[in-house]
């Protein structure tokens, strides 16, 4: 596994973002997945949305999404991750939501770079690998 997307990530390409899209097509199927926690985040979203046309298409996305992508289970080597992340980021005063721990727990414990726009948060995090594909490449 080399890269692991955020939510905003996997949102992008629920949306049809050309620019995801297009790096998401230049790497290997198998270099790309999706920890359970932006899955519970991606389902949590769409079911907050109201019966219509666009909660139905982001479930088709999202069946799409999730037949796909291979999903990255939460294993002991996360939960130890996760826990050394956010002591981490509590003594610097500096925390985070608990699902970007998570998923940087994840990143961390595959040795995967995470896909975000969300620089803000999880640069925060020593040893990250962050990139963001909605941004063009250099």
């Amino acid at each position: 596994m080399k890269y692991l997307l955020d939510t905003n990530a996997a949102s992008a390409i629920m949306k049809g973002d050309p620019r995801v899209l297009e790096r998401l097509r230049s790497v290997p199927r198998e270099d790309v997945g999706l920890p359970q926690p932006v899955a519970a985040e991606l389902a949590y979203g769409i079911e907050r949305l109201s019966a219509s046309r666009r909660q139905e298409h982001l479930q088709a996305r999202f069946a799409l999404i999730l037949q796909e992508i291979p999903r990255i289970s939460w294993d002991d080597n996360v939960s130890r991750r996760f826990g050394a992340i956010k002591a981490s980021l509590e003594r610097a005063g500096e925390r985070i939501e608990d699902f970007d721990v998570a998923i940087a727990a994840h990143a961390l414990a595959t040795d995967a770079t995470v896909v975000t726009a969300n620089f803000s948060h999880l640069g925060r995090i020593r040893g990250l690998r962050v990139e963001d594909w909605g941004r063009p490449r250099p």
